[in-house]
């Protein structure tokens, strides 16, 4: 019977095998030796390149969001009660219906005696709880 040789059997490297087969076999063949730089130090890395990376992206979500948020068309505008939202800021619609006169509501709410009031309490609808202890 033949013996066996004490040489590991290593793969010629042939024309098949890429540069990332190499590379790949090398950084398995390290990895054991050295785990937290060939595996900790790159994941940390790009934890916190992630990190900041995405900071604007999030930054830039959230401000599309509020523009979208605070834009109004004309006709809602109008329904609002406002007439444009140009440079000079926003303008009263004058077709819209007032009520009363403005100063005429502020003279009647000035006129109210703010100290002498009641509290009472707001009638509950059934099975609501009213807050009472």
């Amino acid at each position: 019977m033949p013996t066996f040789h004490t040489k590991t059997f290593r793969r010629a490297t042939t024309a098949s095998s890429s540069i990332g087969e190499r590379i790949g076999a090398l950084y398995r063949a390290k990895l054991p030796r050295h785990p937290f730089l060939l595996f900790g130090l790159p994941f940390i890395a790009v934890m916190v390149a992630g990190s900041f990376v995405l900071t604007p992206a999030t930054a830039l979500r959230y401000e599309r969001y509020d523009r979208k948020v605070k834009q109004l068309s004309e006709e809602e505008a109008m329904d609002l009660g406002l007439k444009g939202l140009g440079e000079e800021g926003i303008k009263r619609n004058p077709r819209r219906r007032i009520v009363g006169d403005e100063r005429e509501e502020y003279y009647r709410l000035m006129a109210k005696d703010l100290d002498n009031w009641e509290q009472k309490r707001v009638e509950r609808l059934k099975g609501e709880p009213d807050g009472r202890l």
